[in-house]
């Protein structure tokens, strides 16, 4: 299962990568919960409508963002990995560039909340987990 949970993840990032909404929200619960890096600004993102807004405004943001796994691996029914966010500005192309913590909850191949973190410690934290 876990090498399974692992290949759901990158197949999302994939999704992210080909800017394809469709085949990353046939990755998700109807009901996912989602927990982006800007959380304090955006609040979460609950089932299918959340993610459509919080994809518009990656999108809307960054027409160009991109995700680049640097590490991903399986803890049980979870996936965490450190990747690397990038794009360019939609009115300044300017270019931005961060590294985040993400965690993942998988269930029957959907995944069923996920959230992106500053720090490793966040991310295990939320995900219920220790160093």
């Amino acid at each position: 299962m876990s090498q399974e949970n692992v290949e759901l993840a990158r197949r999302s990032i994939d999704a992210i990568n080909r800017c394809d909404l469709d085949a990353y929200l046939a990755l998700v619960d109807d009901a996912v919960e989602g927990v982006s890096a800007l959380a304090p600004i955006e609040g979460e993102h609950h089932g299918h409508d959340g993610i459509r807004r919080w994809w518009d405004t990656v999108f809307d943001t960054w027409p160009d963002f991109t995700v680049e796994v640097v590490e991903l691996r399986s803890v049980e029914d979870l996936t965490l990995g450190t990747v690397r966010l990038s794009g360019h500005g939609a009115g300044s192309d300017i270019p931005s560039e961060w590294m985040l913590w993400s965690v993942a909850r998988w269930r029957q191949g959907k995944c069923v909340w996920w959230g992106n973190f500053r720090t490793r410690a966040e991310a295990l934290e939320a995900a219920g987990l220790s160093e």
